[in-house]
């Protein structure tokens, strides 16, 4: 497996895409008509912190050329998926496929948000800032989740089919542009969290501070496995103006956020505060 943020977790980064190979094979097997492949939006970049994406659409082909293992074994698999569209079926059916790449996902149970709230209850409530200077559309998990639903509708229904056969689309909602630092605080300010105050590095530095640790990990590599923090990618990908539409799959496959961003900031607001209460909780058992 590998992480969204780059942490190598197998010996190669090419596990995914024989995965998702296998997946497909199976499918043409067990005669299998639809496959709607989990994608990303760092398969379409951004490939430069200088590199300024609004409202980016699918007719662009945007193309990430990172060697980082998740965009490239995303990218390669996505890829797979929708060179698979149009296979053959064992019972002479054709298998139809499409791919969804959400913006960065936030909501209940995001491994991300944990990480980071659980490392700010951990530092005094205080919140690190790594990327004020971005603008992203973070995406809300139910309508994400709305979206692959209406994807496999849309592959079922004969009118609409056509149109969405081996086809890729970005997937949004009405979740204000921002920053990844603003979304969180703005997501936790109610439990008492806040930005850390303090100055950061500048982008350029933090930049070649991760090329450098990329360097120590490359000479590292023969005798021990070092795995920088942060790496060129993660920077880049922290700190650039890289949002997107979701007009395309609104017109193909009749996709409207099924949740407002009022509704999935509550919910998330909620999910948030039960993990400030579990810690409170956790904190309580241990001093008794």
């Amino acid at each position: 497996m590998v992480g969204p943020l780059g942490y190598l977790l197998t010996l190669t980064v090419y596990s995914p895409r024989a995965g998702t190979q296998l997946l497909l094979e199976a499918c043409a097997q067990a005669n299998v008509p639809t496959f709607i492949y989990t994608s990303t939006i760092e398969v379409a970049g951004p490939n430069s912190y200088r590199e300024i994406i609004q409202n980016g659409h699918e007719e662009e082909h945007l193309e990430s050329r990172w060697s980082a293992p998740y965009p490239y074994s995303k990218k390669l698999a996505e890829k797979a998926v929708l060179a698979a569209n149009g296979w053959a079926l064992k019972n002479g059916g054709t298998l139809h496929t499409c791919a969804l790449r959400p913006m960065y996902i936030y909501g209940e149970g995001s491994i991300f948000l944990y990480d980071y709230i659980y490392k700010a209850l951990r530092n005094n409530g205080i919140l690190t800032h790594h990327s004020k200077f971005s603008v992203v559309n973070p995406v809300y998990v139910g309508n994400v989740a709305w979206a692959h639903i209406l994807a496999l509708r849309a592959l079922r229904d004969p009118k609409k089919a056509p149109s969405v056969r081996g086809q890729f689309y970005y997937i949004s909602d009405d979740t204000p542009h921002q920053s990844y630092d603003d979304l969180n605080y703005t997501l936790s300010k109610e439990w008492g969290f806040s930005l850390d105050s303090r100055m950061s590095l500048p982008i350029f530095l933090e930049y070649w501070l991760a090329f450098l640790l990329e360097i120590v990990s490359f000479l590292l590599s023969p005798i021990y496995k070092y795995q920088p923090p942060f790496n060129r990618h993660t920077v880049t990908l922290l700190n650039s103006v890289f949002t997107f539409s979701y007009k395309k799959a609104q017109r193909d496959l009749g996709y409207k956020p099924l949740f407002s961003w009022e509704e999935a900031k509550q919910k998330t607001m909620e999910w948030i505060g039960s993990l400030v209460k579990q810690h409170r909780e956790t904190l309580k058992t241990k001093t008794h």
